[in-house]
């Protein structure tokens, strides 16, 4: 039973101390810190800002995996997700599983982005969370969250979402699952050179800065960097982009459990052009 209680405590301190690293997958928005809420043109958008997901007119879907961050088997995850485009707006759906044996957190999730008015964007996510503790049971809540992206420019974006907006939570327990506003913008700064600059504030948390620099290298190659305030970390990464296939690598480190990394993949269908020229060409801007 000792075993038991120091592994919970263990797992819920550590995501804690490192949420949205963990909680919020995509390798390429990990290597930026997440600061790419303005950005949001990739299917793992679904989780951040899921508002950015109609401005794409293309099937998408991705796969996310990080087996043992900071050398931690308890904290494994994983994330798959799909992007459908049509008339009506953009669906998504995604799936998230997150702990170990004794501890487990198993999210499916659906979202929908619409266009609304020329550069102007909503987005609406509906998580059903399942909780399983070993000895303890189980137990399940949904979870609301909204967002919205407006190009102010054709080279200036932004993004805004809250999660949880509704304070939903574990049984009669509050405050157990967090409410989290961010907002941000996205600058293209050059034609392959786009700056990201994100606020969060995350219930009992001090407030978070968030910036990250996405630099396409060469064609089929971007390099990233970002860093965040609360928890204090840095972050880099690496995209490779051929055909169908977009691979992300992206490592951070965290103030006080030290350098992890992650990988994910993301296949997308019937694109011809990088990814912001087909959006800016879709959207006329």
């Amino acid at each position: 039973m000792k075993t038991l209680h120091f592994s919970i405590i263990l797992v819920v301190l550590l995501l804690q101390f490192n949420s949205s690293a963990q909680i919020i997958p995509g390798a390429k928005q990990i290597s930026i810190s997440h600061s790419g809420i303005a950005l949001s043109h990739d299917v793992f958008t679904h989780f951040s800002n899921p508002a950015g997901l109609d401005q794409m007119d293309w099937r998408e879907a991705g796969i996310f995996y990080s087996p043992s961050p900071f050398g931690l088997t308890e904290l494994a995850n994983a994330f798959a997700v799909y992007h459908e485009p049509t008339k009506y707006g953009s669906f998504g759906i995604g799936f998230k599983t997150y702990g170990f044996n004794l501890y487990r957190e198993t999210d499916f999730s659906f979202s929908y982005s619409k266009r609304i008015y020329k550069h102007y964007f909503a987005g609406l996510r509906i998580n059903y969370r399942n909780l399983a503790i070993t000895n303890y049971g189980n137990t399940n809540t949904i979870i609301f969250s909204l967002a919205s992206l407006i190009y102010i420019r054709s080279d200036l974006r932004a993004g805004f979402a809250v999660d949880n907006f509704t304070r939903a939570s574990y049984k009669n327990y509050s405050d157990q699952i967090p409410l989290v506003l961010t907002f941000g913008f996205s600058y293209d700064m050059l034609d392959d050179l786009i700056l990201n600059l994100a606020y969060s504030q995350e219930t009992d948390f001090d407030p978070s800065v968030k910036f990250g620099i996405d630099y396409s290298l060469i064609k089929y190659l971007n390099v990233r960097f970002g860093f965040s305030t609360v928890p204090s970390s840095f972050s880099a990464g690496v995209g490779i982009n051929y055909s169908l296939f977009d691979f992300d690598y992206a490592v951070f480190n965290h103030q006080d459990l030290g350098f992890t990394h992650q990988a994910g993949l993301v296949i997308h269908f019937t694109i011809s052009s990088s990814r912001m020229e087909r959006i800016k060409n879709y959207l006329k801007l």
